[in-house]
């Protein structure tokens, strides 16, 4: 059977589908011309737009029908720009849908095509990027144990300061730290999570089972230096979403850094130019230059640079937030540190909402987005 291109394919979902909204189709269009271009980090952001507007209410059709479209652009602009994983992610979403699609090498970028038939490829065998990674961390997540309740265990002021302060508003922050002594402290935490309890009928807590639970395996699993695993910002995001879909990690080369001359570099603009100041012979002069500037003074050791990314899909996101997926990218670079979480609008967006879905007990979710 011939396999239909991908370009009919759109052609057809456009027509059947997103006439409906033509703001939705101004996006896609304008997403489309961007990808022809070859301006892809820009066709990546009207996705996003696109993704949004498709948020709105009543645009539930259009957005069905738009989700594998959108999938394989962003795949095809993740691939152009060389970032495999993620858009080896985004082609295994659109071949769910269109599993018999087929790209013409004539029409787009040979990164493109190389990533879509690997992404056919796995869909024929089953496997997904990062799978084995991803499936080991949820595994081990889902044999682990809740620990034991510390009997007596007395309540600092330092409270606040740990793991379920990802979940404490700035006011119960406040007014915890200016109680005096452990009986109001004792109260205060009894009364907290008992606002959090989906099910106050029974006596259990499954909400502060569960969270407890994420916060232990946190500690153990995501601990970096002396940083307990909980208030690392890989153990943040676990804490308030669980196991992501499936994680991609690799080597960060400097081509792929936004940020490349201020995070790769060992040296500051200011000892340049103490280096440039005139003094002795031209030689001289360019000597200490090189010395700042030269060989080894950058930073690009696979070994000192990682880019991890959590992807979270829709089933795995707290049902109030709009996106399809919404990727988590943890950075570690040396002189700027380990695993640090990329604040982009849609993480900050999704981690509030997955704080609010928490402070109701975590019903408000597509699955395991919140405790």
């Amino acid at each position: 059977m011939k396999r239909a291109p991908v370009l009919v394919l759109l052609a057809f979902l456009l027509a059947n589908g997103s006439s409906a909204s033509p703001e939705l189709s101004r996006f896609l269009q304008r997403a489309k011309e961007q990808f022809r271009l070859a301006a892809y980090d820009r066709a990546l952001q009207t996705l996003g737009e696109l993704e949004a507007e498709s948020a709105k209410p009543g645009l539930e059709r259009d957005r069905a029908v738009l989700e594998p479209v959108v999938a394989f652009y962003r795949g095809a602009c993740l691939a152009a720009l060389g970032r495999r994983a993620e858009a080896l992610a985004d082609f295994q979403r659109y071949l769910a849908v269109r599993p018999n699609s087929s790209l013409d090498p004539a029409l787009y970028p040979k990164k493109v095509v190389v990533v879509f038939e690997e992404a056919r490829k796995r869909a024929r065998e089953g496997q997904r990027e990062g799978e084995s990674e991803s499936d080991s961390f949820a595994a081990a997540y889902r044999e682990s144990r809740r620990p034991e309740a510390e009997a007596g265990g007395a309540l600092g002021e330092d409270w606040t300061a740990g793991p379920v302060g990802y979940l404490l508003t700035a006011e119960e922050k406040r007014d915890y730290e200016h109680l005096l002594d452990s009986i109001g402290r004792s109260e205060f935490v009894t009364a907290f999570w008992k606002s959090c309890d989906p099910s106050p009928e029974t006596p259990e807590n499954e909400f502060r089972e569960e969270f407890e639970k994420r916060v232990a395996f946190a500690d153990a699993r995501l601990t970096q230096g002396e940083t307990r695993g909980s208030l690392t910002d890989r153990g943040m995001v676990f804490l308030l979403l669980g196991p992501p879909t499936y994680v991609g990690r690799k080597p960060l080369t400097s081509g792929e850094d936004r940020n490349e001359d201020a995070a790769l570099s060992l040296y500051r603009t200011s000892d340049v130019r103490i280096a440039s100041v005139p003094g002795g012979s031209r030689s001289a002069q360019v000597a200490r230059v090189e010395a700042v500037t030269g060989p080894g003074t950058r930073v690009n050791e696979a070994a000192s640079n990682w880019r991890e990314v959590w992807h979270y899909r829709r089933e795995s996101l707290p049902a109030e937030v709009p996106y399809f997926q919404v990727d988590f990218e943890f950075l570690t670079k040396r002189g700027y540190g380990e695993n640090i979480l990329q604040r982009e609008s849609s993480v900050v967006y999704t981690l509030e909402k997955a704080r609010h879905v928490s402070r109701r007990g975590g019903n408000a979710t597509n699955g395991r987005g919140g405790p």
